[in-house]
């Protein structure tokens, strides 16, 4: 790549998928989901115009065009600038994509500018790994403490970790890098299933992926509830009935260290229960009291995202239970997530990567959890999420915690097929590691995939309406 390199331009698409016809993404509080993905490409002039950097942020329909509109303002602020000196200091960068006074004051980073901004600057991180020929996760490892520091968002922060406190924890996990990458390329890095627990999923529908998952290896499953109490005690007993099961298992036991504290059954199967936000705070802790009997590890969003206080008081009034709390994935930006730790308010932190403002901003997260003792589990529910996530896992444990062994990455199964590199699972139900030169941060879609499911002229949805539906 010539040093000169610049951005000429960009293109935006708005792209939606109809997973509402088949209740993929159903939950209490969203019952109508269409997972959309609204896509930029950077485009640069470098040598043969092959450099180009792909980015997204992630929908359930209806507005995604708004969030394209808004990535087109924030991206406007790139053409034009030289790629090695956006490289050179990706935290600098961050600042600079966030800096437009006008564009901040519709947030101020929350909202829909900020998830396009998290759309732009994974696009950006896109390009600069795939000009250095490595997958993200890699490009980011590879850093040393004080690149990886400079690369960082540490803005409104620092009351809970400084750079120079960054800098030390960066810095004390180096000698143990290169053996993590070793096992991690070996193992994979551990993953739970959701597809088995839509609330949109009959019976019958939820025993077989159940049974399918289980089969393929996995030890922890997610289901969603909140809708009604006696429905979800029996799609819980009926997954318990599967995961607990000794004639089901296709795997060795679990590592007892990956277990503890979690509610395991007798294989040492793990269930977790989301329920999207639906509950008041009384409201969800007599909820989720009723559901002790199918013991789970812990309640996802029990209450409103922007709820510090709230999501606190429901841990302490669940923890006699043994039941836990984790969000995360509607946490508007990192001050967010600072009050979470700070009030002790979570056991599990759920980053997702693209309602956080990209890289800079998630790596600012891992590093913040990791200071608090915390354990990342990051939101993969969605197009693309999980293409992206399992580089940000990878960074966390190799770079930043220096561990796995209570992590657990979310894992859905849908619409993989839409990617040039789509993540893949091996037969431990453990994430593969992301290994091509080329991939960057693996969000690449198909050209044919964007031009049947481009909204609202895309070939699939053009049929749609021809046929009056």
């Amino acid at each position: 790549m010539s040093a000169n390199a610049k951005i000429t331009h960009f293109k935006t698409h708005d792209i939606r998928f109809p997973t509402s016809l088949t209740g993929d993404g159903t939950d209490a509080m969203n019952t109508d989901c269409d997972y959309s993905s609204a896509y930029i490409s950077l485009y640069t002039d470098s040598p043969d115009k092959s450099l180009v950097g792909h980015g997204m942020t992630f929908t359930i329909g209806r507005g995604n065009d708004i969030v394209c509109a808004a990535i087109a303002e924030v991206a406007n602020r790139l053409v034009g600038k030289n790629l090695e000196e956006l490289f050179s200091d990706m935290g600098k960068t961050w600042d600079y994509l966030l800096a437009d006074s006008q564009l901040r004051w519709i947030g101020p980073e929350k909202g829909v500018i900020h998830i396009a901004t998290g759309a732009v600057d994974n696009a950006l991180w896109d390009l600069f790994a795939k000009s250095r020929k490595k997958p993200l996760w890699k490009l980011i490892v590879d850093m040393s403490p004080e690149e990886l520091v400079r690369s960082t968002a540490f803005r409104y922060i620092t009351d809970a970790i400084t750079p120079e406190e960054a800098l030390e924890m960066l810095k004390a996990k180096q000698a143990g890098k290169a053996g993590r990458e070793a096992k991690v390329r070996e193992v994979g890095y551990p993953a739970y299933v959701t597809s088995a627990g839509w609330l949109g999923y009959d019976d019958e529908k939820i025993a077989r992926l159940t049974r399918e998952a289980v089969h393929a290896g996995f030890n922890h499953f997610k289901m969603k509830v909140g809708a009604d109490i006696e429905n979800d005690l029996r799609r819980g007993r009926l997954i318990r009935s599967i995961i607990d099961d000794p004639a089901e298992q296709r795997r060795p036991a679990p590592d007892p260290a990956s277990i503890i504290g979690k509610n395991a059954g007798p294989t040492g199967a793990v269930l977790m229960i989301d329920a999207n936000q639906v509950w008041d705070v009384p409201q969800a802790i007599e909820y989720v009291k009723g559901l002790e009997s199918i013991k789970p590890w812990f309640i996802e969003e029990p209450t409103a995202p922007d709820d510090i206080l709230g999501h606190a008081a429901v841990r302490r009034a669940l923890a006699p239970y043994g039941i836990g709390v984790a969000t995360g994935e509607h946490a508007h930006n990192r001050m967010v997530f600072k009050q979470l730790l700070q009030a002790e308010a979570i056991d599990v932190c759920q980053i997702d990567s693209c309602r956080l403002a990209g890289v800079s901003e998630v790596l600012s997260v891992l590093l913040m959890a990791a200071k608090f003792g915390v354990p990342v589990c990051p939101h993969a529910g969605g197009v693309g999420l999980c293409e992206y996530v399992i580089h940000l896992s990878l960074i966390d444990y190799i770079a930043v915690s220096g561990t796995m062994e209570r992590n657990v990455l979310e894992f859905v199964d849908h619409l993989h097929e839409h990617f040039l590199h789509p993540c893949s699972i091996n037969s431990q139900g453990r994430y593969n590691v992301p290994n091509k030169s080329e991939e960057g941060y693996s969000i690449e879609m198909y050209e044919e995939s964007i031009a049947a499911y481009e909204w609202p002229g895309g070939s699939y949805w053009q049929k749609r309406a021809a046929e009056g539906k």
